[in-house]
């Protein structure tokens, strides 16, 4: 099939990059931690599974403003044109919900492409959905026992 005309490997790409490269965040404290900013990492861990930018099919799931969600996928077909071949999708704030995690599990699902990323793809989905909507006022908690006699003494 002429779906991969690459002449190099996706693990050949990182086992060259996996140590050095711009997506790439080291931490001291946790022991040593390797995190990624790559945008088609969908839980941000250094990992052949998630680099987006070495596999030949990625999915990334991104907030876009006004509460839109931008899904980014890859095509394989012309590895050698990164210009072209990211594919965005944007789901406005008024999408339902389950509408927007049918549409990210199907993009997974389409043809084998990448369904060992669906679990992921949607709750990254969803982490964003809950981070956008506006968050419950709380009442100011009345004061009790002492702290609540000094105030009623004071007023």
């Amino acid at each position: 099939m002429a779906a991969e005309r690459t002449n190099v490997s996706n693990e050949v790409v990182w086992q060259i990059t996996r140590n050095q490269n711009a997506y790439l965040v080291r931490r001291n404290a946790g022991g040593g931690s390797q995190f990624s900013r790559d945008p088609l990492n969908l839980v941000n861990k250094h990992s052949f599974k998630y680099a987006g930018y070495a596999n030949t099919k990625a999915i990334g799931v991104q907030d876009a403003e006004n509460g839109d969600i931008t899904v980014t996928t890859k095509k394989p077909s012309n590895p050698h044109q990164p210009g072209k071949n990211l594919v965005t999708v944007t789901y406005g704030p008024k999408t339902s919900t389950r509408k927007l995690y049918k549409g990210v599990a199907d993009k997974t699902a389409q043809n084998g492409y990448r369904a060992d990323l669906r679990e992921e793809a949607v709750a990254r989905v969803s982490a964003i959905r809950r981070s956008q909507q506006p968050k419950k006022d709380t009442p100011a908690k009345k004061p009790r026992g002492a702290k609540a006699q000094a105030a009623e003494q004071s007023a």
